[in-house]
């Protein structure tokens, strides 16, 4: 008997670490006008208009870590940016961008990104001139589309000072809320489109 409960424990854990093995693939977009060397200090939305509101700690804890391991403070009066997120978990129409990549343009521009060894381990506003210019050098957003995803986590990263987003990150995904292994799914998800969003702040290697 104690065999076969060992088997039934076996296979029962076997059964979940391989359901909840999701290979989570992320995208983003940004606006080329974000200030992103004033970006210090972070808050949440009050209303984050998940689907799913018990999981909502899963996933702010997971993005207040990744945030403070590039610098960045949690303050909730008046914060550089605001993050907001929404978990979809029936079919979903998405609209992105193709676009430089990210870090590559951060880079160009002077400002630190998180090594991957780190990883591993774990300005003022643009005028019309300077914006002119950089559309010249190819910044321009082409349109792509993603149909009839089965689900779907977007986090929103929003200048405070302008209410305007300047960063979104997503991945798709079938998130089953019932599953038993909804809350480590939800977690590398977030993970995974929080490691899209590698910016650092002058307070980079004090966390």
């Amino acid at each position: 008997m104690k065999k076969a409960n060992l088997c039934i424990a076996l296979t029962l854990f076997l059964f979940t670490a391989c359901f909840s093995s999701k290979d989570f693939v992320a995208e983003y977009d940004y606006d080329y006008r974000g200030n992103f060397k004033k970006y210090k200090t972070f808050a949440f939305m009050e209303d984050t208009g998940t689907d799913s509101i018990k999981h909502i700690p899963v996933i702010n804890k997971t993005i207040v870590s990744r945030l403070n391991s590039q610098g960045f403070s949690q303050q909730i009066e008046k914060p550089d940016i605001l993050i907001y997120y929404k978990l979809f978990i029936n079919q979903i129409r998405y609209r992105g961008y193709i676009q430089p990549d990210f870090d590559n343009w951060l880079s160009v521009r002077g400002m630190e990104i998180l090594k991957e060894e780190k990883l591993r381990e774990e300005e003022e506003e643009e005028d019309e001139e300077e914006d002119e210019e950089d559309r010249k050098k190819g910044e321009d957003y082409e349109n792509i589309k993603y149909y009839e995803n089965e689900g779907m986590l977007i986090i929103y990263v929003i200048d405070y000072k302008k209410n305007k987003t300047i960063w979104q990150g997503y991945t798709a995904a079938n998130f089953d809320v019932n599953s038993p292994s909804i809350n480590l799914d939800l977690t590398r998800a977030t993970y995974k489109v929080m490691n899209q969003f590698r910016l650092v702040t002058n307070n980079y290697g004090y966390y």
